[in-house]
């Protein structure tokens, strides 16, 4: 995959023009790393203004997983992405959350992965979509 580490950020995680994004607990400077925007995207810092098409959100903890995922879920657009980010172990920042982490508490949810995405030196991240079969009963 030649070039792909040239891909601005905000392609990578699949932020088009005019999309509503939400980043939570985002590690300061964030928003920063994004650029350039695509025009007119929106940027949130919680889950009001949705519905929205991109949700990066930043965890080291299930638990707090486990409540994100709840909660971020019915703020999705049908086809909106929600990307959990999490410290890569080269980091070695200490975190409860892996791939599978994920898919265990976002499977039950009906969300599965279908990318996964280096956010920077320290964070990667998976992204989970409605599956297929439901977004015809989701929400927007």
């Amino acid at each position: 995959m030649a070039g792909y580490s040239a891909t601005p950020l905000a392609r990578k995680l699949g932020i088009g023009p005019g999309h509503v994004v939400a980043l939570l607990d985002a590690p300061p400077g964030f928003p920063r790393s994004l650029a350039p925007l695509p025009r007119d995207v929106g940027l949130h810092a919680a889950l009001a203004g949705g519905p929205f098409d991109v949700v990066v959100c930043f965890t080291t903890r299930r638990e707090v997983l486990e409540r994100r995922v709840n909660e971020i879920r019915p703020a999705l657009t049908v086809a909106g992405g929600l990307w959990i980010a999490w410290p890569k172990k080269a980091s070695r920042v200490p975190t409860e959350v892996t791939d599978e982490v994920v898919r265990q508490v976002a499977l039950p949810l009906g969300l599965v992965d279908d990318k996964v995405c280096a956010i920077d030196e320290t964070w990667t991240g998976l992204r989970l979509v409605v599956r297929r079969e439901l977004r015809s009963r989701a929400p927007r």
